[in-house]
This record gives C-alpha cells, structure tokens and sequence, in this order.
C-alpha cells in the first residue's frame, strides 16, 4: 500500500501517534509491515502541487487482512489521530511486478 501523506498545521506529531499504534499493535496483528517511510524531499518532475510532505509504502498480506484491520474497533479508536493529521492523502493499493 503506497501512502502519500500531506499534513495539517502541526499534525506531524498526531500522525506519529497514530504511527506508534499501527506498528505495536494493528500491523502485527494482520501481517503487515513498514517497507518504507521517509520525509518528502526535492520534487524532481511532478505537476504543481504533487509534492508530499511524507511516504509510507506498507505490505499486507493480501487486501482481506487491510480491510480487517480497518475494521477492527480498536484501529477505529485510533484512526481519528490520523484523519486529523492530514490535509490530503493517497492511499493506493499496489501488486508486485513479477
């Protein structure tokens, strides 16, 4: 899942905290993991306004244990740290190439 991420006026920290909840306790519980996660830097060649101020590329087992985990009350307690850390957000399901 790649997660392109821009914040609110002072949202980055609400959005660690969010963080810290998904990596202790929702993405172990589904089989999921951080592949990536990294500050937007220098926009090489985009259009105005495609710049990010962070990306975060998850996997998950299979997109059954995503939306299981979405679902899940808990993960619902926490996800209103997340929606208010953010302006605009991307999150676009990948497949591998072979």
């Amino acid at each position: 899942m790649l997660n392109l991420l821009r914040f609110a006026e002072g949202g980055a920290e609400s959005y660690q905290e969010y963080a810290r909840h998904l990596r202790e306790t929702f993405l172990p519980r589904y089989g999921g993991e951080i592949l990536y996660a990294g500050a937007g830097s220098t926009v090489l060649v985009a259009e105005e306004g495609q710049s990010w101020d962070a990306v975060i590329i998850v996997r998950y087992p299979d997109r059954t244990a995503f939306s299981r985990m979405v679902a899940d009350p808990g993960y619902q307690e926490v996800t209103g740290l997340r929606t208010g850390a953010l302006t605009e957000a991307v999150l676009q399901a990948t497949i591998p190439w072979s």
